[in-house]
C-alpha cells in the first residue's frame, strides 16, 4: 500500500548539505558522528526523497581549495544531480566560521574584512548558479555586536546596505537568474545581531537599490527564540510579495538555537503555519534548515530528515481537514461580519467618504456583545490535530 505522506518533487522539500552533515558537535562536546562526504550528502538526500538540495560554498568546496580542487568537486556534483534528478534550489555563503569574520562580515570595521566578504560572496554566487541556484540567502551571523561602543549601527547598517547593493548589482552584470532572500536572527553566535527580525528585514529592503530582487528568508526558530510569533512574520512577508524561502525547524522559545526537527515543538503552530503557506500559493523550497539529535548515529540522521518530510506532509493533509471541517467552517463564517457599505467608506480616504463615516451611528455596546466563541473553535482545532474529528 502506498505512503500518502511519502515525499514527492511537488512538494519541493529541501535539505541543506550543512544539515545532514551537521556532526553532532556543541560548544560542550565533540562530534558524535563521522564526517559525511557532500557527494555522498547529495545522492542520500535524494534517495530519501527531497527534492533538491542547497549549501554554503565551504560545504561543498572547502576553504582554501584550488581551482583544480573546486572544480572536480562542481563535476562530481553536478554528475550526482544528473544521476539522481536532485537539483540545487538555494546557495548562501559561509561568513562565520573563519576567524576573519570574528567581527563581522560586510559589517566589519576593517574595510580589507568587507571587500574579502564580497569577494567571497561574488564567487560563492558564481558557484551556485553553475549548480543551478535560483535563490540566494543571505545569514548575517556575525554582523553584529557584544560592545556596542566598538560599532556605530547606523554605520554598520549603511555598510550592510553598500554590500547588497553591490552584489545586487553584480547579479544584474552577470545576467544571473537569481534572487535574494535575507534571513534574520536575534543573536547567536554574536551577543546582538543587526536586522534581528524579519520585520526589520522588510524595513532594510526598502532601502535597497534594487528592492525588487530581495526578499526574505524566515527561519521558525530564529523568531521563535525572541518570543515572536513565526505564523505572524511570515503572513506579514508573504502579503508584502517577500517570501522567497523559508527555513523550518523546531525551538522552544527562549532556548539558545536549537535547530530541532521540524514539528518537533508546538504542533499547533506548525499546522496553522503550514496551512499559511499552503493557502496562500507559495510556491518556493520547504527547506528543512534543522539537524538531528546529538544522540544520533548516521542512521538516524536520515530518520530525522524523513521526519521532517513526513510531518510536513500529514499536517498538510490536517490543514485541509480544517478548510473542510463543517463546524469550522460555520464558526468563521460567524465571525466574519463583513458589511460592504462599511467597508467601503474605510478602505480609500475621500472627503465624502469621511464626512458618511462621521455621520454614521454606532453603538459599542451593541458590537461588545457580540459573540466570538473562540474556545469552541480552538478545541476544534485541537481536536483536528490529535486524530478525533
Amino acid at each position: 500500500m502506498a505512503d500518502r505522506y511519502a515525499p514527492k518533487p511537488e512538494h519541493k522539500f529541501t535539505f541543506g548539505l550543512w544539515t545532514t552533515a551537521n556532526p553532532g558537535r556543541d560548544p560542550f562536546g565533540s562530534e558524535t558522528r563521522p564526517p559525511l562526504d557532500p557527494i555522498a550528502n547529495i545522492r542520500r538526500m535524494a534517495e530519501v526523497g527531497a527534492w533538491g538540495f542547497n549549501f554554503h560554498d565551504n560545504d561543498l568546496v572547502p576553504f582554501g581549495s584550488t581551482l583544480a580542487e573546486r572544480n572536480r568537486i562542481v563535476a562530481d556534483a553536478k554528475k550526482a544531480m544528473k544521476d539522481t534528478g536532485i537539483v540545487c534550489s538555494m546557495a548562501t555563503t559561509n561568513l562565520f566560521s573563519h576567524p576573519v569574520f570574528k567581527d563581522g562580515a560586510f559589517t566589519s570595521n576593517d574595510a580589507a574584512v568587507r571587500a574579502f566578504a564580497i569577494q567571497k560572496t561574488m564567487q560563492a554566487i558564481d558557484l551556485g548558479v553553475e549548480l543551478g541556484a535560483k535563490i540566494y540567502v543571505f545569514w548575517g551571523g556575525r554582523e553584529g555586536a557584544e560592545v556596542d561602543l566598538a560599532k556605530d549601527p547606523q554605520e554598520a547598517i549603511k555598510r550592510n546596505r553598500e554590500a547588497m547593493n553591490f552584489l545586487c548589482a553584480y547579479v544584474k552584470q552577470q545576467k544571473y537568474n537569481l534572487v535574494f532572500a535575507l534571513e534574520a536572527k536575534p543573536n547567536e553566535p554574536r551577543g546582538d545581531i543587526y536586522n534581528a527580525t524579519t520585520g526589520n528585514m522588510l524595513a532594510f529592503i526598502a532601502t535597497l537599490e534594487y528592492a525588487q530582487m530581495v526578499g526574505v528568508n524566515p527561519e521558525y526558530a530564529h523568531e521563535t527564540m525572541a518570543g515572536l510569533n513565526f505564523t505572524h512574520h511570515v503572513a506579514q512577508a508573504i502579503e508584502c510579495g517577500k517570501l522567497f524561502h523559508i527555513d523550518l525547524n523546531g525551538q522552544k522559545m527562549g532556548r539558545f538555537d536549537q535547530d530541532l526537527r521540524f514539528g518537533s515543538e508546538d504542533l499547533k503552530g506548525n499546522l496553522l503555519l503550514v496551512r499559511l503557506l499552503e493557502n496562500s500559493g507559495y510556491k518556493g523550497p520547504r527547506h528543512f534548515d534543522a539537524h538531528a539529535y546529538r544522540t544520533e548515529d548516521s542512521d538516524g540522521v536520515w530518520d530525522f530528515a524523513r521526519g521532517c518530510m513526513r510531518t510536513y506532509a500529514i499536517l498538510k493533509e490536517k490543514a485541509q481537514q480544517v478548510d473542510e471541517d463543517r463546524e469550522i467552517l460555520q464558526i468563521l463564517k460567524e465571525i466574519d461580519r463583513s458589511n460592504k457599505e462599511l467597508e467601503g467608506l474605510t478602505k480609500k480616504f475621500s472627503a465624502a467618504n469621511a464626512k458618511k463615516l462621521m455621520d454614521t451611528p454606532f453603538d459599542p455596546n451593541e458590537l461588545a456583545s457580540r459573540r466570538l466563541p473562540y474556545e469552541r473553535l480552538d478545541q476544534l482545532l485541537n481536536e483536528v490535530l490529535m486524530g478525533v474529528r
